[in-house]
């Protein structure tokens, strides 16, 4: 595979297409074939062809896959995994021992909090939650043996927003690395690791793959030592993205670009109609000016992406039955597809967080905008809210 990092700057919208998938040498195939091989030919004892042994260890299709995503973020190492939070899994094990700290943000998506709070602090790790959108909370989040501070912008399901630039001084002066999750903004939107961030998290599953017919995660890295670690545990540990995922998940890509702008602008559209309506209490969306983290957002990201939340009078009953009177907004977890989606995270995708720190309010409402026309959109919505 050619590195495009080689070769004369290329814009997103053409790294996307092209980076890490030259045309097939064997036939000239313009899209990488999908290897579904588990194990590799060997030129002699312990003579690998191409660097291939075993799939678990390397395939071809998820190279392609990894040079892509390493390209999109401006990072010299991409990593695919089965899921998001295979990657947040194989990045704490790699990174954290026990007796290390961890700062969490006060709103997050449920399944990190979970990892966190049910599975690594078993394992004698230690978290805090801090507001992550006021660098002084996380600074004085800091303790002795803090080893990260995890960060989402924005944030899942209130759409908060961080100064990672901010952050990312913060964190390097007291030796801690910084990790965003990129998954509601995706590379085209916000790039962290120009931003000074060290690892950029995704579930690809969203945004990247954007049919809702995948599910992967991805790690992207600045640091060649760093990667080289994390390659090593995502070997050992396993939890890697198989070939035909990785080869959905490159298709996803291709078009993430223009998916991208139709996303946002038709969440835009949907939170003017949401300010304005009568029972409608809030509106969480970075686009608009009155949100507090809009300045920050407007000048680390290239728009404010497709995801909208809000809260409803009534409470949360009233929350629940508008998630099932809508019609073309299906009900359903998950988010970044084309098809719009829309969910109560407090019943549903944050259930985890009940009577935590990161618990979320019952008359909250998620929305994941869609590309169908805005009109349809607004309509549905319109009703929905009675």
């Amino acid at each position: 595979m050619s590195d495009l990092r080689d070769q004369r700057p290329q814009h997103f919208e053409t790294l996307a297409i092209h980076a890490g998938q030259e045309p097939d040498q064997a036939t000239g195939a313009v899209v990488p074939p999908i290897y579904q091989v588990s194990t590799y030919k060997q030129d002699g004892v312990g003579g690998l062809r191409g660097g291939y042994e075993y799939s678990r260890s390397a395939n071809p299709t998820r190279t392609a896959l990894e040079e892509n995503l390493a390209a999109l973020d401006g990072g010299r190492r991409g990593l695919a995994f089965a899921s998001g939070l295979a990657a947040e899994d194989c990045l704490l094990r790699t990174l954290l021992s026990p007796g290390d700290h961890v700062v969490i943000p006060n709103d997050a998506y449920g399944g990190t909090f979970r990892l966190f709070a049910k599975v690594v602090e078993r394992w004698g790790v230690e978290w805090s939650v801090a507001d992550t959108s006021d660098p002084q909370a996380v600074r004085a989040a800091l303790r002795p043996r803090t080893k990260l501070i995890w960060v989402e912008t924005p944030s899942n399901p209130l759409l908060g927003i961080s100064d990672i630039t901010a952050l990312a001084g913060i964190a390097h002066d007291a030796g801690v690395r910084l990790v965003v999750d990129n998954t509601f903004a995706s590379p085209y939107l916000q790039q962290p690791l120009a931003l000074g961030a060290d690892v950029v998290v995704y579930s690809t599953t969203k945004y990247m793959g954007g049919h809702s017919d995948v599910v992967g995660g991805a790690l992207v890295v600045n640091d060649d030592t760093l990667g080289e670690e994390l390659a090593y545990h995502q070997n050992a540990m396993g939890a890697v993205a198989g070939p035909f995922d990785a080869w959905l998940v490159m298709r996803g890509i291709k078009t993430l670009a223009v998916r991208m702008d139709r996303h946002s602008a038709n969440a835009a559209r949907i939170a003017e109609l949401l300010t304005s309506h009568k029972k409608v209490t809030r509106v969480y969306y970075p686009g608009l000016s009155e949100h507090p983290g809009h300045e920050i957002a407007a000048k680390q990201m290239r728009s404010f992406g497709g995801m909208v939340s809000f809260q409803v009078a009534g409470g949360e009953q009233a929350a629940v039955e508008v998630c099932n009177r809508a019609k073309l907004f299906t009900l359903g977890e998950s988010l970044g597809g084309v098809e719009s989606l829309i969910e109560h995270p407090g019943r549903m995708t944050h259930a985890s967080t009940a009577g935590s720190a990161l618990e979320v309010p019952g008359d909250l409402v998620r929305l994941s905008v869609g590309i169908e026309s805005v009109e349809d959109l607004l309509a549905d919505l319109t009703e929905a809210l009675g």
